[in-house]
């Protein structure tokens, strides 16, 4: 896995002009609406997978 994954679209605007940010690790600016925002890996989740035992879609 790859210590920098980066985010395919800004969760503000959806524009896909993302530049690293100098504010630290997972900061990233978007030039379109000239935000700036933080992603962070909290971590996995301890309940697993959950499987339906319907087996099918649901209506």
């Amino acid at each position: 896995m790859s210590e920098r994954a980066a985010p395919f679209y800004c969760p503000y605007c959806g524009d896909e002009d993302l530049r690293p940010s100098e504010q630290g690790h997972g900061a990233w600016e978007c030039a379109a609406c000239n935000r700036a925002f933080q992603l962070k890996f909290l971590g996995l989740l301890a309940r697993g997978l959950q499987h339906s035992e319907a087996g099918g879609d649901t209506i």
